[in-house]
């Protein structure tokens, strides 16, 4: 099994590193993959400073850099960038990245329970020591609270049919298994859209469990402010809602004016923090036909002013 293939690797190296002793983030470790190609552009000067929150992840990435000085990884979430600068004595830095990506370890190990291709325990939380599980989620939570997670955080379009189906199972018995969830799931939808709902029902949940998009609105925040003049902010995403959050920063950073139109003078005192280097970047053919949970990766950068 592959712990996790890298998505557009090279190209958000080469955005992200500007100055070879420069001092750089990596809020998403996973299993080193952007990592190891950050520390093979930084000189002996240069320093990475990771987080992640999965317990697997940061054990094998403490591992595998353990030789390396210029390397120190952090179990918790990137929202605590902030306080990981104030630990390490750093000002700012010089470029800061974020792949949003769930890991291809996480995607296709049982144990990990991620994946609804297997039967698992359902719990979903990238940290087991924190927070409610999916299944308590679908256990405790009312009909109304599980159709609007469904339908905000999956976009799925019959997620008032699904959570009927949810309170009625667990009427008769409790949710703790992923297999639980897929049957039911499968049993009101067509079988050619199997695939895309169960993928949307576990998507929201996980989301919803790891709070990660809120996660990602306090990371963007910290990050506009500890990035260095001239440094970069690279963010992958890999389903809208983050994408839309990442697009929508870089967009209102990038503004030095929000009054109103037809206001004589500029009057809310809004100053530009980032300017945007590039389009959303995609992969290519090649990649995704190499790895195919490539296809729906986007690739924003910004620079700080």
């Amino acid at each position: 099994m592959s712990l996790h293939t890298p998505v557009l690797l090279n190209e958000s190296i080469d955005y992200l590193v500007t100055k070879k002793n420069g001092i750089y983030f990596d809020g998403t470790a996973g299993f080193g993959g952007h990592s190891e190609k950050i520390l093979e552009k930084i000189n002996s000067n240069g320093k990475l400073i990771a987080t992640d929150k999965d317990p697997k992840a940061f054990e094998y990435c403490k591992e595998k850099f353990s030789k390396d000085k210029r390397f120190s990884i952090y179990r918790t979430s990137f929202t605590d960038i902030d306080s990981i600068s104030k630990i390490e004595f750093i000002d700012g830095f010089d470029g800061i990245l974020a792949d949003l990506g769930v890991s291809s370890f996480q995607l296709d190990s049982v144990e990990a329970g991620f994946t609804f291709r297997e039967d698992a325990t359902l719990d979903l939380r990238m940290d087991i020591e924190k927070g409610i599980t999916a299944s308590d989620l679908l256990n405790k939570f009312s009909q109304e609270e599980i159709t609007k997670i469904l339908f905000e955080y999956g976009e799925e379009k019959n997620a008032r049919t699904i959570t009927q189906k949810i309170i009625n199972f667990r009427t008769i018995e409790k949710f703790s298994r992923t297999s639980q969830l897929k049957k039911i799931i499968e049993q009101i939808t067509p079988q050619r859209f199997h695939t895309k709902t169960l993928s949307r029902v576990f998507q929201a949940l996980r989301i919803f469990v790891n709070n990660e998009l809120e996660e990602l609105k306090i990371f963007l925040d910290k990050s506009v402010t500890l990035l260095k003049p001239g440094s970069r902010l690279v963010v992958l995403s890999y389903h809208s809602l983050e994408d839309r959050i990442v697009k929508e920063k870089i967009r209102y950073e990038s503004l030095d004016c929000i009054c109103p139109p037809g206001t004589p003078i500029c009057i809310c005192k809004k100053e530009q923090r980032l300017k945007k280097i590039t389009k959303a970047l995609v992969p290519n053919e090649l990649e995704i036909n190499i790895n195919r949970r490539a296809r729906s990766a986007k690739m924003r950068v910004a620079e700080r002013v």
